[in-house]
């Protein structure tokens, strides 16, 4: 069994930073891409930032520049550095990978239960 764990949300004031971590844990053979998304009250979820296993990265418009997407495969951990954050950052983030259980198996995709993000103004 696979589990995706975030942590690092929290309050912060705008113009200020976070760090936010997504842990993999579980029976795991390969993590190919990961994605950070968030959801805030009453707008559909958005796809934040994604890696891929091979290093390529995309970032939404309205991040780019101010967030920045980083893996450590050693660790299964993937992080989103936030920096700049703005009130309209405020959302529930929540971390997307697909995984494989086993080298025969097709990946599957998990996601964790998400982390609180405030930006105050």
């Amino acid at each position: 069994q696979v589990q995706l764990v975030e942590s690092g949300g929290g309050l912060v004031q705008a113009g200020g930073s976070l760090r936010l971590s997504c842990a993999a844990s579980g029976t795991i053979f390969s993590i190919n891409a990961v994605g950070w998304y968030r959801q805030a009250p009453g707008k559909q979820r958005e796809l934040v930032a994604v890696i891929s296993n091979g290093g390529f990265i995309n970032y939404a418009d309205s991040v780019k520049g101010r967030f920045t997407i980083s893996r450590d495969n050693a660790k299964n951990t993937v992080y989103l550095q936030m920096n700049s954050l703005k009130p309209e950052d405020t959302a529930v983030y929540y971390c997307n990978a697909k995984i494989k259980s086993r080298a025969w198996l097709g990946e599957f995709d998990y996601w964790g239960q998400g982390t609180q993000v405030t930006v105050s103004s």
